[in-house]
C-alpha cells in the first residue's frame, strides 16, 4: 500500500475553510462521521516538540477510528526529521504562503507551520479534516491563525482561502498523484516551488530526461510548467503502516516565462497524450489520429523540424509545441490533464 496522505475520490464539492478553529466546534456545511473533536487529541499542554512522533500518530488514528485505507493511498509519516527534512528541501521561507493536499494527521502541516508564513491544507477525507484544526490548535496554538482547511477534493478546487499560495508541498498518494499534481500547478500559477513525495517509480518518471526509458506523459507535462528534478529519497520504516514501495521527492521549480509557443497547452498536451498511447510506433504512425492521418502528421512532424520516424520518448516539451503549432486544419482536441 503506497504512501499518501489522502485523495482519489472526486464528489466533494469545494468546502469549508477552517481558520483558528475552535476545538469543539466543526466548520463543515455537511456533517461528517467523525467523534466530538475534543476527544481528537489531548487537551494538554503541547510536547516540547510539538511535531507528531509514532506514538502520537498511533494515539490521534485510535482515537479518531482511523484505519489508513488503500483506496485512499493512506499511509502516514511518523518521523518528525523525516517531516522536518521535507521541508528544509521544499526550500520554505518565513514569508511563503504552502499549500499541502492530503495532510492526514497533520504530520507534515505542523511542520509546515514551524517554518511558513502560512498553511492551507486540502483534505478529502471527512474524519481526517474534521480532526486536523483541533491537532494544530492544540500543538501548536500560537501559529493556529495561520492555518487554513479546504475540505475537498484536491482535484476540484480552483481557489484558496487568503493570500495566493507560493509553494506547494505535499505527500501525495500514488493512485492520484499525477493528476493532482498537475491540477495545482495549471489552477494556482502563483505557485513557484513544489516538493512532493510520491512513490519512487512514479517520482523517476516525473524527474525523467527525454531518451530514458521511464520518460513519458507525466514527464513531458510536468516539464511544460516547470523544472523537475529528483530530490532524495524517503525510507519505508517512516511510514505507519510501513507500504510494501520504496518513496522518492521531487522538486518542480516553475518555468520564469511560460514555454514560447503559439499552441495552448491543451493543444500540446493532445499531441503528447496521441504520442505515447502506441509508444512502439514512429511518430507518424503514432500521430495519425491526431492528424487526420500519417500523411497529415507527417506533415506536421517535417513542419516542425521532428523526423518522422522518431518516437515520442525521444522529444522534449519544445518539440511536442512545435508539432502542436503545425496542426494543419483541425478542430481542437478535447482536453487532456
Amino acid at each position: 500500500m503506497p504512501p499518501g496522505g489522502t485523495g482519489g475520490r472526486s464528489g466533494t464539492p469545494l468546502g469549508r475553510v477552517a481558520q483558528r478553529p475552535d476545538p469543539g466546534s466543526h466548520a463543515e456545511h455537511r456533517k461528517p462521521r467523525a467523534p466530538n473533536p475534543r476527544t481528537l487529541v489531548p487537551v494538554t499542554s503541547p510536547a516540547p516538540d510539538a511535531l507528531l512522533g509514532p506514538a502520537d500518530v498511533r494515539e490521534l488514528a485510535t482515537a479518531l477510528g482511523v484505519r489508513p485505507t488503500k483506496q485512499r493511498g493512506q499511509n502516514f509519516v511518523i518521523d518528525a526529521n523525516t517531516v522536518r527534512r521535507i521541508v528544509r528541501t521544499a526550500q520554505v521561507h518565513p514569508d511563503d504562503v504552502v499549500v499541502e493536499v492530503g495532510p492526514g494527521l497533520g504530520s507534515l502541516t505542523l511542520a509546515l507551520l514551524e517554518v511558513a508564513d502560512r498553511v492551507t491544507a486540502v483534505e478529502i477525507d471527512d474524519v481526517l479534516a474534521a480532526a486536523l484544526p483541533a491537532t494544530i490548535t492544540a500543538r501548536m496554538p500560537d501559529r493556529a491563525d495561520r492555518f487554513a482547511l479546504v475540505h475537498s477534493d484536491a482535484m476540484h478546487v480552483t481557489e484558496l482561502p487568503g493570500p495566493a499560495p507560493t509553494a506547494l508541498v505535499a505527500n501525495l498518494p500514488y493512485n492520484v498523484a499525477v493528476p493532482v499534481l498537475l491540477h495545482m500547478l495549471e489552477a494556482f500559477p502563483s505557485i513557484e516551488r513544489t516538493l512532493v513525495m510520491v512513490q519512487s517509480e512514479v517520482a523517476d518518471r516525473l524527474a525523467a530526461p527525454p531518451g530514458s526509458k521511464v520518460y513519458g506523459v507525466p514527464s513531458v507535462k510536468a516539464n511544460w510548467y516547470a523544472e523537475v528534478k529528483r530530490a532524495g529519497a524517503i525510507g519505508r520504516n517512516v511510514f505507519w503502516p510501513a507500504p510494501n514501495v520504496d518513496s522518492g521527492l521531487v522538486s518542480l521549480v516553475r518555468r520564469t516565462e511560460p514555454l514560447k509557443t503559439t499552441a495552448s497547452r491543451r493543444e500540446v498536451f493532445a499531441v503528447v497524450d496521441a504520442a505515447f498511447a502506441q509508444r512502439r510506433k514512429t511518430l507518424r504512425a503514432a500521430l495519425a489520429g491526431w492528424a487526420g492521418s500519417a500523411a497529415a502528421a507527417e506533415a506536421a512532424l517535417v513542419a516542425a523540424g521532428v523526423s518522422p520516424q522518431a518516437r515520442g520518448e525521444s522529444l522534449t516539451v519544445e518539440e511536442f509545441a512545435r508539432i502542436a503549432e503545425h496542426k494543419q486544419n483541425q478542430p481542437e482536441e478535447e482536453e487532456s490533464a
